[in-house]
């Protein structure tokens, strides 16, 4: 079975880590959501509450397919500020294995130099924190084993391009089909 881990900080944008969680659990991805805090109840920038799976100090990360970062604010500064989360991003990203991050959340991949020479996208304003990166602008980019989502309105595109990364594009298609995309 597929993997995936969602970090959630408090202040995380809710459509970007739910809808994303969501998607990737249709195309049949174990989708585990860690809190950063020893608390797993996580409190969105809407004011939502939501319980994680578990807490970064229980969470297994190095057998996932793929580790994801959603954005808000300020969530994204509160995972910018883990060092357990950069840490755990390096070595997925040194293994080859999936990093990915929507919204704000590009700014940690960026301070880590991993954009660095890539396409990539985010929401307008943070461009200049994703250092060495071809920001572009787009919905979503897929640069090897980086992806990047540029904002809430395109979870779809986004949790869509990780659905075809971890597994293929044809479960990708499966899965848009089914939400009448």
């Amino acid at each position: 079975m597929k993997k995936a881990i969602v970090f959630l900080a408090n202040g995380f944008e809710e459509m970007e880590a739910l809808g994303t969680v969501d998607i990737l659990r249709r195309g049949g991805i174990e989708v585990t959501t860690v809190s950063i805090t020893s608390d797993p109840v996580v409190i969105g920038a809407h004011h939502v509450p939501v319980t994680a799976d578990t807490t970064l100090d229980n969470a297994i990360l190095n057998d996932a397919d793929a580790l994801i970062l959603p954005g808000g604010m300020p969530g994204a500064s509160n995972l910018n500020n883990s060092e357990a989360v950069k840490e755990a991003l390096l070595g997925q990203y040194r293994e080859g294995r999936i990093v990915a991050a929507i919204c704000a959340a590009p700014m940690v991949l960026g301070g880590l130099g991993l954009l660095k020479g890539r396409n990539a996208t985010c929401y307008p304003g943070f461009e200049p924190k994703l250092i060495g990166a071809n920001v572009t602008g787009e919905a979503v980019e897929v640069s090897d084993n980086v992806i990047t989502g540029k904002g809430p309105g395109l979870v779809m595109n986004f949790g869509l391009a990780l659905v075809a990364a971890i597994k293929n594009d044809a479960v990708a298609e499966e899965v848009a089909a089914g939400l009448l995309l």
